[in-house]
């Protein structure tokens, strides 16, 4: 059962995650991500400014879609698919962020490209209940 600080969190992360992805907001944005973010991913620059000049160099047509959100205290897991990056697959995600005092704070990701229904040894999605178009 989730308490009030997770659920609070579970909705900063989402925000953040609309605001700076879908809605290309980076004035916002810099309100949810700590000047001094930490990120632990193998393909991003250090900090907000690395995450943010990232999503500044992807096409407008990048897209951010949340399946899954998990939160345990400070801590927020989220399983959702990048598209529209211009990469030849979709990127099917598992992001854990750490929040402090309602900021996020620091960042670890796996990521695996989407495959099609022919690709899928299991037959099944990665994302959601349906196979990309």
């Amino acid at each position: 059962m989730s308490t009030a600080i997770e659920e609070k969190n579970k909705a900063i992360v989402l925000d953040a995650f609309d605001t700076l992805f879908n809605k290309r907001d980076y004035g916002r944005a810099e309100t949810f991500w700590s000047p001094s973010y930490i990120q632990h991913s193998a393909h991003i620059e250090p900090g907000r400014d690395g995450l943010f000049n990232l999503v500044k160099a992807l096409p407008d047509t990048l897209r951010y879609e949340n399946a899954l959100i998990f939160a345990e205290g400070d801590f927020v897991m989220l399983h959702g698919r990048f598209s529209g990056s211009g990469a030849p697959a979709n990127l099917i995600a598992a992001d854990i962020l750490r929040l402090e005092n309602g900021i996020l704070a620091e960042h670890w990701d796996v990521l695996q490209d989407e495959v099609t229904k022919a690709q899928s040894k299991s037959g099944l999605p990665m994302f959601g209940d349906r196979f990309p178009d």
